[in-house]
């Protein structure tokens, strides 16, 4: 794939997130998500795609507007916490970086994209799936994955239809992701005829659900739902089999990491997710692309959102190649209609609402050595 764009040569205009030397133009790339913390792992996934792709348009020599670019990256930790995630956010706008690729987490990216979209600097989220976000209207925001409706529903139908569940217990997390991941599923599923027995609550924090459990044993439901991250769903359904509870564990894209596995233990075998696109089997660039993260940063460092992230950063840096600038407020009108090939998918362009368009999920299960399978692509 060649990103070498021929521009005019047009003198910029000093823009925002741009530090000149003689003949080149600097531009970074924000990228936020939680580096410590339960969920590091995922963090420093998603970073490890955003540095991917900054070393792969350094080697291409990029001019825009007359003036070669140099990429950088800006990785900032947002631990996982909305407040965090806010001085994250206002961090980048005071820096004038040029774009961002983040949050992770939904409950990070709700209020840092009112920030983002004040200071007009335009974000791509790789992993938040709360469809509220892009509901709010910012011309800034754009989500370059599925989104919770479609992994929650995919979810709560295929537990109907190929599970023949007829009973479910919702438990989430009270996180803007976890509660509406688990919303969904709970509505599809009534909607398909499945009863819902409980709906318990716990937090992202939480390691210990013995009394959640204990109360979820006594109505003995056919799958328990988890709507939250794999940091505490490895030891929930750890805990399940310690309490002789049989039902299937289900859960949307945050349990489906591979360090899922790693705090289950053989507990894992037979839990199903779901993530917002297609496996890497599946996508365009995928398993190229894979061999390359590997030599780069190990096999153990991939869990799921860095390809996501990899083409976030690059459909932010296409959108400025189409607009022959830098300047967010001049290449912003591009990044909805980029039409750019990734990895993760070919020919990625948004909705007026920052959602993608034809967005896929893939719902896999976990063996008892704890590698996914696909079960299908929706």
């Amino acid at each position: 794939m060649k990103l070498k764009y021929a521009a005019p040569m047009l003198a910029l205009s000093l823009a925002i997130g741009t530090a000149y030397a003689e003949g080149t133009v600097t531009v970074t790339i924000g990228s936020a998500a939680p580096m410590s913390g339960p969920q590091a792992s995922f963090g420093q996934d998603n970073t490890n795609g955003v540095r991917m792709a900054i070393k792969d348009l350094n080697a291409e020599n990029i001019v825009i507007g007359g003036k070669k670019v140099v990429w950088k990256i800006d990785a900032q930790d947002d631990q996982a916490d909305p407040k965090q995630a806010t001085t994250v956010a206002q961090k980048f706008v005071d820096e004038k970086v040029n774009g961002v690729v983040g949050h992770l987490n939904s409950g990070c990216t709700f209020p840092a994209s009112r920030i983002y979209n004040n200071a007009g600097i335009p974000e791509v989220t790789p992993s938040s799936t709360d469809p509220k976000i892009a509901q709010q209207g910012f011309k800034t925001f754009f989500r370059i994955i599925a989104n919770d409706n479609a992994l929650g529903a995919g979810l709560a139908t295929y537990a109907k239809s190929k599970l023949h569940a007829k009973t479910v217990a919702v438990i989430d997390d009270r996180t803007a992701y976890g509660q509406g991941v688990a919303d969904v599923f709970a509505k599809t599923a009534q909607k398909d005829g499945l009863k819902v027995l409980d709906r318990e609550y716990t937090n992202d924090k939480a390691t210990d659900f013995s009394a959640i459990l204990t109360k979820i044993k006594s109505v003995n439901p056919d799958v328990i739902f988890y709507g939250g991250m794999y940091s505490q769903a490895g030891p929930l359904v750890r805990q399940m089999r310690q309490l002789g509870i049989k039902a299937t564990l289900m859960g949307g894209d945050g349990i489906c990491a591979p360090d899922l596995a790693k705090l289950a233990g053989g507990a894992v075998a037979g839990t199903i997710c779901a993530e917002g696109g297609s496996p890497l089997s599946q996508m365009p660039g995928g398993e190229a692309w894979k061999k390359r993260y590997d030599a780069e940063f190990g096999a153990q460092a991939f869990q799921l959102y860095s390809p996501y992230s990899y083409d976030g950063t690059m459909v932010l840096a296409h959108a400025m190649m189409k607009a022959n600038s830098v300047d967010p407020a001049k290449y912003l009108p591009f990044v909805s209609k980029v039409d750019y090939n990734g990895v993760t998918k070919k020919d990625i362009h948004f909705t007026k609402n920052g959602e993608l368009v034809d967005a896929t999920i893939t719902i896999s299960e976990f063996d008892k050595d704890g590698k996914k399978n696909v079960l299908t692509v929706q």
